[in-house]
């Protein structure tokens, strides 16, 4: 009988705090609303050794938090949440630390495809943000899997960063751009040099030490200094000079190639003329394109648990006009209170940070 009375009002209390929640926020839908917001889940490890938890058992816990926090957030009316789930630099950690992570984050990721999944009830698409080759293959496949399953939906977006770090994102989309440009510079250039003058040049470069196709070689992770010295060949003066008339007479206007070497990535312009409006160059929008996080806008709030008001190399791209929360819980004591606190001083700098946003 006690039982039973205890679960009456169990009930009771639930349903009154999901009544005042959904006012709490009918009052905040009378202002501006972000569109996007950030977790950096900091404090599971602190949370479990304070409470003489197992190893992994923080983690539960704070996947348990997220559960409550998405749903604050779609309830909310908020479309993308973006959460900092584990970190390329997290990998210095234990093995066997690194190794239950990954593991729990599998286990967790298939019950984020169960039919009766806070992913399935808000139609919610998936996106593992990072780089995957660093995962382990049964995550990377569960990740790959999660992200096909739900690609149909529309409604919500939940981007989980994991082996990331914005150092990375950026590196990649300098690497990428390179690539297009060099894809889209190349055709052009050969169609302009006829007679088998682009052959020929390339040829004098390579025996110079100095191959036009070698960029794909600094296609890596890690930021490398790539350094290309280029000599004349010694007893080819004639003929270089020959093949520097021939290529003048194709059009005076063309100006002279040039070589440049920048962090892990290298440009090549041949030695060969074209036309100066004709050069490509990396853009920021070159760059933004091929961000990890092209996938959604940039977060109007970024909230970071624990206390610490530091980035930790995350979205430092993204978050030029961002506002930083950061409340002194650790992420699994994370409630409602945090979040509306955070909406509330979007609001509050809401026409301060867009002209902020302008700005950039």
């Amino acid at each position: 009988m006690q039982k039973s009375a205890g679960s009456i009002t169990s009930h009771l209390l639930g349903g009154l705090y999901c009544c005042l929640r959904r006012c709490i926020f009918a009052v905040l839908s009378a202002g501006p609303l972000p569109n996007h917001i950030a977790f950096i889940m900091d404090g599971n490890r602190r949370y479990a050794r304070r409470r003489n938890m197992g190893e992994g058992d923080g983690h539960k816990a704070g996947f348990s938090a997220l559960l409550s926090v998405l749903r604050y957030c779609y309830e909310l009316g908020i479309k993308y949440v973006t959460v900092y789930a584990f970190s390329i630099d997290n990998f210095r950690r234990k093995p066997k630390e690194v190794q239950t992570f990954m593991e729990l984050m599998r286990e967790k990721i298939e019950e984020l495809l169960q039919q009766e999944s806070i992913i399935n009830e808000y139609g919610v698409r998936l996106h593992f943000i990072g780089n995957m080759q660093l995962l382990t293959e049964p995550v990377r496949v569960a990740a790959e899997k999660a992200m096909r399953v739900t690609a149909h939906n529309q409604e919500r977006v939940l981007l989980i960063c994991v082996a990331y770090t914005s150092r990375d994102e950026i590196v990649h989309a300098v690497q990428e751009s390179c690539k297009d440009k060099w894809n889209e510079i190349q055709p052009s250039k050969e169609d302009k040099v006829s007679n088998g003058e682009f052959t020929r040049i390339n040829q004098g470069l390579k025996r110079n030490g100095l191959d036009l196709n070698f960029h794909n070689s600094c296609n890596e992770n890690e930021t490398k200094a790539c350094s290309i010295l280029h000599e004349e060949a010694e007893g080819a003066e004639e003929k270089d000079a020959l093949l520097e008339q021939n290529v003048k007479k194709h059009d005076d206007n063309y100006s002279e190639g040039e070589i440049t070497s920048c962090n892990g990535t290298v440009e090549i312009t041949e030695e060969r003329k074209y036309k100066q409006h004709q050069i490509a160059s990396i853009k920021l929008v070159d760059i933004e394109k091929h961000m990890y996080m092209a996938v959604a806008p940039d977060p109007d709030i970024l909230i970071r648990t624990s206390g610490e008001a530091r980035l930790s190399n995350f979205l430092l791209w993204q978050t030029s006009a961002c506002p930083l929360y950061a409340p002194k819980v650790l992420w699994p004591e994370i409630g409602l209170r945090h979040l509306v606190w955070a909406v509330l001083n979007f609001q509050r700098h809401h026409f301060y940070l867009e002209k902020k946003k302008k700005q950039f």
